[in-house]
């Protein structure tokens, strides 16, 4: 069973012809729980970023205006993945197993990722190459 695990958000946009990517944030979880918890509360952070309520005070009338329906509803999407009991077992079983998390979402214009590992598998994944190499 894998103990700890670090967890990363990140937006990923085109600057000058490149793919830069803007960390969001980084949490070091002590257990899966916690992981998981925290994959959520970033992706319910992101998607309430993209789209506020349009009844919050703190936007003047108007000045909120939907977005056209071939673009592709990010917030939507990831408000989905935090409420769906299934995904969230599956991304659990996957961390539990040592595998590496990746949750994304793109627009026309970002791509918004979440990731989590173990960190137990990082570090086995960082002896592992000495591990095989031969000795003469």
């Amino acid at each position: 069973m894998h103990d700890e695990f670090l967890c990363h958000v990140t937006a990923y946009g085109m600057c000058d012809g490149r793919r830069i990517g803007v960390p969001l944030g980084t949490y070091r979880a002590p257990t899966l729980a916690l992981a998981l918890w925290w994959l959520r509360d970033r992706a319910s952070w992101i998607a309430e970023r993209l789209d506020p309520s349009p009844e919050d005070q703190a936007f003047p009338a108007g000045a909120l205006v939907p977005v056209a329906e071939t673009v592709a509803d990010v917030p939507t999407l990831l408000r989905a993945w935090c409420a769906d009991d299934v995904r969230q077992e599956l991304v659990a079983d996957e961390l539990a197993g040592g595998r590496l998390v990746r949750i994304a979402a793109s627009d026309d214009t970002t791509e918004y990722e979440l990731l989590a590992e173990s960190v137990d598998a990082l570090r086995m994944q960082r002896t592992l190459p000495v591990l095989v190499v031969p000795v003469a």
